[in-house]
C-alpha cells in the first residue's frame, strides 16, 4: 500500500482535553480497567481527562436488540453531550466500543438529515431543558492509548518480551466489531487494515499472529448471546477463532472491546467445560487483556489492583513470562476468607495460593 493511500486509514486524535464516558458493561466484567486508564492518562501522561458522574449507559445494547427506539437513543445520546458542552469540552472519548458505534452512528444520522438532529434538540429540552453542542473529535480509548503507545512505552518497565528466551511474546489482536465494520473510517486502519491493537502489541516488543479468523465475530451478537436459546450460536462463533489461533500457539488474546473481551476469556472456561479441550498447550487457556490492561501491566501497576483475578482465564503464565512481579496471596485479598474463593474448573488448569 503506498504512503498516499495510506493516509485515508489514518485518523486524526488531539492530545488532550477529553470529556470520558464510561462503558456499563466493562464497570461490571472488569471493574479496574477504566480506573488503570484515567490513572495513566491523568497521573502518568498528565491530561486533562474529564468525566461526570451523571452520565448514563448510551443504551446501546438495547437498542441493537430492538427494545430502545431510534428516537429515545438520540435523546440519550444527546443528553451525554450535553454534560460534555456543559463541561466545556468538545473532544468526546468513548470506552466502550458498542456505544463508539452509537455516537458514530447519531452523528452520521445527524450530518445527513438535520432535520432529526433539531427533533433531537427539540426532545431533549422538552424532557431536560438542557441542550448541547456536536463533539470535534470522537474517540475511541483505543485510540487515545494507540495514539500515545511511544510516550506510555517510554515510561514502562516491562516488555512483550519472554524474559527467560528473550522470545518476543505472540499476540493475536480481535478489533470489536462496533469499532471497525460499520463505520471504518472512525477508527485507524478502517475495516481492512485494522492497526489499533497490533501498533499497540508492537510498540510494547511483542510479534503479531495473522490468524486466519481475525476478523470473525468474537461471538457476542447481543441478541444471540441474551436469548439462551441463541447462545449456541454465540459460542460456536467463538469456537470458530479459537480453532483458528491454536496453531499458532498465541501467549496473548488483546481486544478493545469489553464484551468481546468478556466473550473470549469466558468462553474458553465454558467450551473446556464442553469438550473438554482448552485452545493451549497447557491446559490454562489463552490469557485475554484489554488495551487498558495492557497498558497499565506495562507501566508496572499492581495485577490484583487492575482487577485481573476477575478473568476466567488465569494471568499468571503471562505474568511469569513478562516478569510482572505480583502477591499470590493478595489476588483474592477482598474475598471474605477461604470458603469464598472461586470454585475451580473441571478441565482449565487454575492455582489457588
Amino acid at each position: 500500500m503506498t504512503p498516499l493511500l495510506w493516509k485515508d486509514y489514518q485518523k486524526e486524535v488531539p492530545d488532550n482535553h477529553y470529556f470520558f464516558v464510561r462503558s456499563c458493561i466493562r464497570q461490571t466484567f472488569f471493574p479496574g480497567a477504566e480506573a488503570a486508564l484515567l490513572d495513566i492518562l491523568r497521573n502518568s501522561l498528565g491530561l486533562d481527562v474529564f468525566e461526570d458522574r451523571r452520565h448514563t449507559t448510551c443504551t446501546g445494547i438495547a437498542y441493537h436488540c430492538d427494545l430502545v427506539p431510534l428516537e429515545t437513543i438520540m435523546t440519550v445520546i444527546a443528553r451525554q453531550l450535553s454534560l460534555m458542552t456543559e463541561a466545556g469540552y468538545r473532544h468526546l472519548l468513548v470506552s466502550c466500543v458498542t456505544s463508539f458505534g452509537i455516537y458514530l452512528e447519531m452523528l452520521d444520522m445527524w450530518q445527513h438529515h438535520p432535520e432529526m438532529l433539531e427533533q433531537t434538540r427539540e426532545a431533549l429540552w422538552k424532557s431536560t431543558r438542557r441542550s448541547f453542542e456536536l463533539p470535534v473529535a470522537l474517540v475511541h480509548t483505543s485510540d487515545l492509548v494507540y495514539h500515545l503507545r511511544k510516550p506510555i512505552a517510554d515510561r514502562s518497565p516491562h516488555r512483550l518480551v519472554d524474559k527467560s528466551t528473550q522470545r518476543a511474546l505472540r499476540v493475536v489482536d480481535h478489533v470489536g466489531c462496533h469499532y471497525a465494520k460499520i463505520f471504518p473510517a472512525g477508527g485507524f486502519g478502517g475495516a481492512e487494515f485494522p492497526s489499533v491493537l497490533s501498533g499497540l502489541a508492537e510498540t510494547f516488543g511483542g510479534e503479531m499472529v495473522d490468524y486466519p479468523e481475525r476478523r470473525h465475530c468474537c461471538g457476542f451478537g447481543f441478541r444471540h448471546y441474551l436469548l439462551q436459546e441463541n447462545r449456541g450460536y454465540s459460542l460456536s462463533n467463538s469456537r470458530i477463532k479459537f480453532e483458528s489461533m491454536e496453531a499458532f500457539a498465541p501467549d496473548l488474546i488483546l481486544t478493545n472491546c469489553p464484551g468481546c473481551n468478556m466473550f473470549l476469556d469466558r468462553w474458553q472456561y465454558t467450551l473446556a467445560e464442553m469438550s473438554g479441550k482448552t485452545y493451549d498447550r497447557e491446559g490454562k487457556g489463552i490469557p485475554v487483556l484489554s488495551h487498558e490492561e495492557l497498558a497499565a501491566l506495562m507501566l508496572g501497576r499492581d495485577p490484583w489492583t487492575l482487577g485481573l483475578q476477575m478473568h476466567q482465564v488465569q494471568l499468571e503464565p503471562l505474568l511469569d513470562k513478562i516478569g510482572i512481579a505480583y502477591q499470590a496471596r493478595q489476588k483474592y485479598s477482598m474475598l471474605a476468607g477461604a470458603a469464598s474463593l472461586p470454585g475451580e474448573p473441571s478441565v482449565l488448569k487454575v492455582s489457588f495460593q
